[in-house]
């Protein structure tokens, strides 16, 4: 089993975001390149999708609450 990390990607000068929404349930599976998730910055809008194919993981869920750059929001887990 391999678990493949999705992290709040590095944008430029942002240093928090907010998670708004899991596009996919806990549990779900997905494809790589599937939308996965969107955060907010003060900017804009962003989708994260998925780093490989198997079932989402979810660690962050959606909230009103900033978190950092760099922060662990869940797994893609395959089971190969």
């Amino acid at each position: 089993m391999e678990k493949v990390p999705v992290h709040v990607p590095h944008m430029g000068v942002v240093e928090e975001v907010v998670v708004i929404d899991w596009l996919v349930a806990n549990g779900s599976h997905v494809t790589e390149g599937q939308p996965l998730v969107l955060i907010e910055s003060e900017k804009a809008e962003i989708e994260i999708e998925a780093p490989g194919t198997g079932t989402v993981e979810v660690l962050v869920s959606a909230s009103d609450e900033p978190v950092r750059v760099g922060t662990l929001l869940g797994n893609v887990v395959s089971s190969g």
